[in-house]
């Protein structure tokens, strides 16, 4: 007897069976896939996004940062030379100062004979920057009263020599009157005919008004 069929229903043959078979596949793999949250996925794609662009703005700030300090290390060297040559200059240019200063001391500074003559005539030229008044011939008459010209000259016998502070040299200073009157830039020493001179004449010119007042022992 053969099986009857119901109208409107065919036979499934072997193509639609594995036709229904990756239909169904494919329906339990999507299912699997939305079962997923999308939330997860987008995590993902957010989470390894800043790892990336960290690196990129990192790499961008490290060499903007290199030749930043490039930048700067050429404007360093280039001030240390040219505070370097400035101070070469200024070093340079005092130097050639001081040269220059000293030159026109020595051509404004005569040369004065090592003699009573020169000796005289050095010490006016002190006298006169200092401000000392004084003359050649006042100077000179009083040299030769007090000494005749030696420099070398103690007197060992006057009061001034009982107590122990003889007079010396051209115009026989006692020493504490060399002291008191002694000229800055002079020798501080009694017998130096110049030191002498300019000294005996300070203190003249304080006590007397000018060597040249004195006609005595003072």
């Amino acid at each position: 007897m053969s099986a009857s069929r119901t109208p409107g229903h065919s036979r499934l043959t072997k193509a639609h069976k594995l036709s229904i078979a990756g239909v169904t596949t494919l329906s339990a793999a999507a299912l699997a896939f939305s079962l997923v949250p999308a939330g997860a996925v987008e995590a993902e794609t957010v989470n390894s996004a800043p790892v990336a662009w960290t690196k990129v703005v990192d790499g961008v700030q490290t060499k903007a940062l290199q030749q930043h300090l490039s930048v700067q290390q050429v404007v360093a060297d280039k001030n240390a030379k040219d505070a370097a040559k400035a101070k070469a200059e200024a070093a340079a240019k005092k130097e050639r100062e001081k040269k220059e200063a000293a030159s026109r001391s020595a051509a404004r500074t005569p040369v004065f004979a090592n003699n009573l003559d020169g000796w005289i005539k050095e010490a006016l030229f002190i006298m006169k920057k200092e401000g000392i008044p004084g003359t050649y011939a006042g100077i000179h008459k009083n040299i030769m009263r007090e000494s005749s010209g030696n420099p070398m000259a103690i007197n060992n016998w006057d009061i001034n020599a009982q107590n122990g502070i003889p007079s010396k040299g051209l115009l026989q200073v006692i020493l504490p009157t060399f002291k008191a009157y002694h000229v800055k830039g002079t020798k501080f020493d009694q017998y130096d005919p110049v030191a002498n001179i300019v000294a005996a004449c300070n203190y003249a010119a304080d006590r007397y008004g000018s060597m040249d007042n004195v006609n005595s022992a003072y």
